[in-house]
């Protein structure tokens, strides 16, 4: 018997995977896919996410953001990172420094898939593994949290997330936002010659019709070379009516998932797993619940605020809003950036 089974082998199973070895335990992550794991993201490390993967030994390469910049109607609201810098890192990258790591510190890793688990007073049982305790860090559409029965019904408009890279130089250090009409565009350096154009907006959205609403946008990528093909990603919101079942815990976006709007994913899934190993280690599962709440609730009160406000009528006026009120924006994204 091992002490963890984590399934699920993108950036925070493999997080969760290297807190668990950091405290002593020994840990197993399944994962049917092999090579480093993409995903439709905005790819922007925020300075505390920075932080937190150095605390784990992990130093992506990348390109340094020194803040966010909000545009929109002609104008922009800039706001520069207080306390440290974030790195605009490609997803690939990220996985593979998490992987090498994961390696470094004796994390097995197997390839295989989890649909079905037993579970008893104490242990857990699957993919053949036999563990003290079992992690759902399969993502958004986490079978780990159908099989617990804790998915919860979402309700209300669904959004979804496209991206695709240019082989363009950054022409600044900041995450752009541009808010049109429907959609949000998502400007990310993320090497010297490189940029990631994500697309947040309702199902169906067009990536090119939304890149095109941008006319400075559209003129800065004009003749740059495409160099991945269009990656998607949704429905992004998930709920939960709870993050753990017994010996089963929820980390990542399988925990719940309100949108990518604020860009701290990652941030948050790090903050998760070394929550659920704490509580492991302390043998107090139940507590991991409160934990949860207060590791995401900076991000779940925002971005729940961010999304009612964009899907309603005030929806031009978030940047006029963000340029006229510099201390209530920067206060948003420092609390986000920590």
């Amino acid at each position: 018997m091992i002490d963890v089974l984590v399934v699920g082998g993108g950036p925070i199973g493999l997080a969760a995977a290297i807190e668990a070895r950091m405290a002593g335990l020994s840990v197993t992550v399944v994962e049917p896919r092999t090579g480093p794991i993409d995903k439709a993201c905005g790819e922007g490390l925020m300075p505390g996410a920075v932080t937190a993967l150095a605390r784990l030994g992990v130093d992506p390469q990348g390109h340094g953001l020194a803040g966010i910049s909000y545009r929109g109607g002609g104008r922009r609201a800039d706001h520069g990172f207080r306390h440290g810098v974030g790195r605009g890192v490609r997803r690939t990258i990220l996985h593979a420094a998490l992987a090498e790591r994961a390696e470094e510190v004796g994390v097995d890793r197997m390839v295989g898939k989890v649909d079905a688990y037993e579970q008893s007073a104490d242990s857990v049982a699957a993919a053949g593994i036999e563990a003290r305790w079992m992690l759902g860090c399969d993502g958004l559409h986490s079978t780990v949290r159908e099989l617990a029965g804790l998915a919860a019904r979402t309700r209300g408009p669904r959004r979804f997330g496209l991206r695709r890279h240019f082989a363009v130089a950054p022409w600044n250090d900041l995450v752009e936002v541009h808010w049109t009409g429907s959609a949000e565009v998502y400007v990310t350096p993320v090497g010297d010659l490189e940029v990631g154009v994500a697309v947040l907006g309702p199902r169906h959205t067009d990536y090119d019709a939304a890149v095109n609403a941008v006319p400075s946008l559209a003129q800065r990528l004009d003749g740059a070379a495409v160099t991945t093909s269009t990656r998607g990603a949704g429905p992004l919101r998930q709920r939960t009516r709870a993050r753990t079942a017994g010996r089963v815990l929820l980390v990542g976006d399988a925990s719940g998932y309100v949108d990518a709007i604020t860009g701290e994913g990652i941030r948050v899934g790090l903050a998760q797993a070394r929550a659920a190993i704490d509580c492991i280690v302390a043998d107090e599962p139940k507590r991991y619940e409160r934990e949860w709440r207060r590791a995401t609730r900076d991000f779940r009160m925002l971005t729940v605020g961010l999304v009612a406000l964009g899907a309603s009528p005030l929806r031009p006026t978030i940047v006029p809003l963000a340029r006229a009120l510099p201390n209530v924006y920067g206060a948003i994204v420092e609390r986000l950036a920590r």
